[in-house]
């Protein structure tokens, strides 16, 4: 597999530790940015270039934020296999461009739920569900996107992408299982928690 270049990332993140710095990056490489809620609210305010995805998709966020990513031009974007004819056919009748890079964490339920006097209600609002889809949207495509989930691995990104303008697949690779990592550590203390909520089950 070939290192594959970026054009365009779509950036959603619950921890906003270095991302105004890895948007300034991104953006300096002329690669398009698009972008969620709050994440595109701070990205603007530091004069970062941003679409947002509403823009991106001709559609609003909805239901208080619940429906917003989850549209054929965001997944579409991220799960096309780049060199299927079809898909590219697919693509070209539906308007849908392709995103390159991936850049998303989730709604913070364990930090939601580790807070005295929690309530269900709150804690299920803190389930997310685009997020996760994203994830793992992109890393099932990994041979053609790169998923992040860790700000840590923002300098590595950079790195390549100055170095050689692409994103190697040894990388793409080593993103993709950190990132069903993150998913199953996710899913797994939901189900722990409605576990023990629900069913009294303490967990093991």
């Amino acid at each position: 597999m070939n290192a594959v270049p970026v054009e365009r990332a779509l950036l959603s993140v619950s921890d906003k530790t270095g991302i105004i710095a890895f948007a300034q990056k991104l953006a300096e490489k002329n690669i398009e940015l698009l972008s969620t809620g709050g994440t595109a609210k701070i990205l603007k305010k530091n004069n970062v270039p941003v679409v947002s995805v509403d823009a991106f998709t001709g559609h609003p966020e909805i239901m208080d934020g619940r429906v917003k990513t989850l549209h054929p031009k965001v997944h579409g974007g991220i799960l096309a296999i780049r060199d299927n004819p079809l898909h590219q056919e697919h693509m070209k009748q539906n308007g849908i461009k392709p995103i390159d890079l991936v850049v998303v964490n989730l709604y913070p339920f364990k930090q939601t739920i580790a807070r005295s006097g929690v309530t269900i209600e709150e804690a299920i609002e803190n389930i997310d569900i685009g997020g996760p889809t994203m994830v793992r949207s992109s890393a099932k495509n990994h041979a053609w996107v790169t998923v992040v989930v860790d700000p840590d691995d923002y300098d590595t990104i950079i790195s390549e992408l100055y170095e050689t303008g692409a994103i190697s697949f040894e990388t793409r690779k080593k993103c993709a299982v950190k990132a069903f990592r993150h998913t199953a550590d996710y899913d797994t203390t939901i189900q722990k928690y409605l576990s023990k909520v629900y069913l009294n089950e303490e967990p093991e």
